[in-house]
C-alpha cells in the first residue's frame, strides 16, 4: 500500500518504538534458539523464513505485539484505493515472459487526489499485466474533522489516473489518462465496492480503448449511513448540467469575440489566435484552463531554476500513426508530468504557471519560429514595462526591444536575438488577449496590453466561469510537484562507472589499453558544477580554478583534451553512442599516444519530477611527441 512519505515515516517510528519497548529482539533470538533446537532431529532440513514465522505465532508474540500496537484515534476519511490487476491490454498480447534478469518494458500507474499524488512500482508489460497496489486517499486534509456522507458527496474531484509505459531505452509513453469518479462507495453497503475501469488510448487514439483495471474503494472509517444510488447520480447529473450550460454560453461568447475580431483587419483570419486546444482525451478547453498559478514549495528557488527545471523536460511532438502533419496534443500538467515530456505548448503552460507562483506578471505567447513554424514561449512584463521572453525548452531569456518602424532610414535599430517572428495571441490563467497590430512581426510588436487598438481583450468574467479552479468539474484538478526521488551521488556514480567500462570495452576492441588518472577525473567536477550554475542562473564562474587546477594536474610536455556534453537522460549506453559521433569525443576516447592518461566524470543534477541535468566530460593527457 502506498502512503504520503511524511505518513510513512510516522507509521514506521510508532512501530519501531513499540518493538524496543516490548524487546522483540530478544523474544525473536529465544524462538530463534529454541526452533533450531527442535529441529536438530535425525533429517536436518534447513530452516526456511515461514518455519520462523510459524514458531513466533505458536508462541504468540505476533498477537501480542498487534494487540499492544495502539494507534491514536482515526480523525478524518480515507479512502482506500486498490488496483487488483490488468487485463485486456491487447496491443501486449504477443509479448513474450520476460526472463529473470531480462530488461523489459515496464507499466507503471500514477495517481493524484486532491493534493496527492502516488505512483505504483513498475510491472512488466503485458496483456493481463500484474498491476497489483494500494493507496490510501485522504479525502480532508484540512484538519476539518470526520467527514459525514454530505460533505463527501460534494467533493467532485476525480481520481486522476495516468499509466506510463517505459521501454527498454527508457523512454516513455502515455498510454492513457483517466478520471474516476470514487464517489459511487458513499452508496455501497459496508462502505466497499469493486468494478472494472475501461482505460482509454490518447491523442488519435482516444476512442479506443487501451485496457482495463480492476479497482476496489474502501472508505475507512465506514459511513454509519450510506446514501442512496439516486442521490449520488442526483448530484452527478447537476455538475455535469452546470459545467455543460456554462462551457455553451462560453462558447457562445468565444464565436462572438472571433467575429468581432475578423472584422478590425481581413489578415486576422490567418493570425495565430488559439481559443481552445485539445488535451491528452481529446477533450477541447480554452487555452487559458491549462496555465494556474503554480506554487513549487521549497523545490524550486528561484524564476530562472524553474525555467532550468521546465526546460530539462524532454520536448516531444505528439506522436502521429501515419502521414500527415503534427498532431496537436496540449496535455494536462498530470500527464505531462509523469511521462517527463511533451510539445512547446506543455512546456510553455508549465513555466507560466510556475513563474506566475513566484509573483511575476507572466503569459504564454502562441507564435511562429522561422520558417513559419507554430511555437509557444513565455512572456513577462517588469513593472518597468520591460518585456523579456523566456524560452521554455532551453531556459534561454531575450530582451524585447521593439523596433521603430516611423524611424529614419539610417537611425540604429535593435538587432532581435531571439527566435520568434510573429505573435498571435498571449494569454495566462485570467486574460486572453490577440494581437491586432498591423503586423504580427515579433519585433514590430508593441506589448502594450492596455491599449485596445494593439490588443483585443476578452472579458476576464466570461474566462473565469470556465477557468477558474473550481468553476467547472470537467477541469482537471492541479497536482502538486514532487521532490526528486534519486540520489544525486549515487546515480553519478553509478553512470560513471557504466560510462568507465564503455570507454574500456570500446577502446579494447581498438586493442588499445586504458589507464586511468582518478586525479584527473575528479578535477573535473568543478567544471561540470560551474557548468550546470551557468545554466540555472546565467551566470559564468569558476572556470579560472578549474583551469588552473588542470595547468597543475598536466606535466610539461603533456597535452590536455577535454569534451563536456549535457544529456536529459540515464541510460549510458544511448549517450556513450551520442558522444562517439562528436569528432572531439572519439578524438578523446581513442587517443593513442605515448603515456596516455583518460579521465571521465559525471555529475547529475536532480531537480523536481525526477528531471535530471546529466553532464559528462571525458578528458585525456598525453606526452606530446613532435
Amino acid at each position: 500500500m502506498s502512503l504520503p512519505p511524511e505518513k510513512a515515516s510516522e507509521l514506521k517510528q510508532i512501530i519501531h518504538n513499540h518493538l524496543l519497548k516490548m524487546d522483540i529482539h530478544g523474544k525473536i533470538r529465544e524462538v530463534l534458539a529454541e526452533t533450531v533446537r527442535d529441529d536438530q532431529g535425525p533429517a536436518r532440513r534447513s530452516l526456511s523464513e515461514a518455519d520462523f514465522l510459524r514458531a513466533l505465532q505458536r508462541r504468540g508474540i505476533i498477537d501480542d505485539m498487534m494487540k499492544d500496537l495502539h494507534f491514536t484515534q482515526v480523525s478524518q476519511r480515507c479512502l482506500y484505493l486498490q488496483v487488483l490487476g490488468g487485463k485486456a491490454f491487447l496491443e501486449h498480447l504477443q509479448e513474450p515472459e520476460p526472463l529473470p534478469g531480462q530488461v523489459c518494458s515496464t507499466f507503471t500507474l500514477y495517481l493524484h487526489f486532491r493534493n496527492q499524488r502516488f505512483r505504483s512500482k513498475p510491472v512488466p508489460c503485458a496483456c493481463e499485466p500484474d498491476l497489483k497496489e494500494g493507496f490510501l486517499l485522504e479525502i480532508h486534509r484540512d484538519g476539518i474533522g470526520m467527514a459525514d456522507a454530505t460533505s463527501m458527496l460534494s467533493v467532485c474531484d476525480p481520481v486522476h489516473f495516468v499509466l506510463i509505459k517505459t521501454d527498454t531505452s527508457s523512454e516513455t509513453m502515455l498510454v492513457s489518462s483517466y478520471f474516476l469518479d470514487w464517489r459511487t462507495v458513499l452508496s455501497s453497503p459496508s462502505c466497499k465496492t469493486c468494478f472494472a475501469v475501461e482505460l482509454m488510448g490518447v491523442g488519435s487514439e482516444s476512442k479506443v480503448p487501451a485496457g482495463v483495471l480492476t479497482v476496489s474503494l474502501e472508505l475507512y472509517p465506514p459511513l454509519p449511513e450510506i446514501l442512496s444510488a439516486d442521490i449520488i447520480s442526483t448530484q452527478q447529473s447537476l455538475e455535469r448540467q452546470r459545467t455543460a450550460e456554462k462551457e455553451r454560453l462560453f462558447l457562445v461568447y468565444a464565436k462572438q469575440w472571433w467575429r468581432e475580431f475578423l472584422e478590425i483587419r481581413p489578415s486576422h483570419q490567418t493570425k495565430l489566435v488559439k481559443i481552445f486546444a485539445q488535451d491528452e482525451n481529446g477533450v477541447n478547453r480554452p487555452v487559458c484552463s491549462y496555465v494556474r498559478v503554480l506554487r513549487a514549495g521549497r523545490l524550486l528557488e528561484s524564476p530562472r531554476q524553474a525555467a532550468r527545471f521546465v526546460s530539462l523536460l524532454a520536448h516531444e511532438k505528439a506522436p502521429v500513426v501515419g502521414g500527415g502533419g503534427k498532431q496537436e496534443q496540449w496535455c494536462t500538467l498530470m500527464a505531462f508530468l509523469c511521462r517527463g515530456k511533451g510539445d512547446c505548448e506543455d512546456h510553455a503552460t508549465l513555466l507560466c504557471s510556475l513563474l506566475l507562483g513566484f509573483g511575476l506578471d507572466a503569459y504564454v505567447c502562441v507564435g511562429t519560429k522561422a520558417k513559419g513554424v507554430p511555437h509557444a514561449w513565455v512572456l513577462t512584463r517588469g513593472t518597468d514595462g520591460s518585456i523579456t521572453f523566456w524560452e521554455s525548452l532551453t531556459a534561454h531569456r531575450y530582451l524585447h526591444r521593439p523596433i521603430d518602424p516611423d524611424a529614419p532610414p539610417l537611425a540604429p535599430q535593435p538587432k532581435p536575438s531571439y527566435p520568434y517572428r510573429t505573435v498571435g495571441c498571449v494569454f495566462n490563467h485570467q486574460t486572453f488577449l490577440a494581437n491586432c497590430q498591423p503586423s504580427d512581426a515579433v519585433e514590430l510588436c508593441v506589448f502594450d496590453f492596455q491599449n485596445q487598438s494593439r490588443w483585443k481583450a476578452m472579458s476576464e468574467e466570461a474566462l473565469k466561469s470556465v477557468c477558474a479552479p473550481g468553476s467547472t468539474t470537467s477541469l482537471p484538478p492541479l497536482p502538486p510537484l514532487c521532490s526528486s526521488s534519486l540520489d544525486p551521488p549515487a546515480a553519478s556514480n553509478q553512470l560513471e562507472l557504466e560510462m568507465r567500462y564503455l570507454v574500456s570495452e570500446h577502446r579494447k576492441d581498438l586493442d588499445l589499453a586504458t589507464v586511468w588518472d582518478d586525479h584527473l577525473s575528479y578535477l573535473l567536477s568543478s567544471a561540470l558544477s560551474a557548468y550546470e550554475l551557468e545554466r540555472c542562473t546565467g551566470v559564468s564562474c569558476g572556470n579560472e580554478e578549474f583551469q588552473d587546477a588542470v595547468r597543475r594536474a598536466v606535466p610539461d610536455g603533456h597535452t590536455f583534451k577535454g569534451f563536456p556534453i549535457h544529456f536529459l537522460h540515464r541510460n549510458a549506453r544511448r549517450a556513450f553512442a551520442t558522444c562517439l559521433r562528436s569528432p572531439f569525443c572519439e578524438e578523446i576516447v581513442c587517443c593513442r599516444g605515448d603515456h596516455v592518461r583518460l579521465a571521465v566524470r559525471v555529475r547529475v543534477f536532480v531537480y523536481p519530477e525526477n528531471a535530471c541535468a546529466v553532464w559528462i566530460m571525458f578528458a585525456c593527457k598525453y606526452r606530446s611527441v613532435l
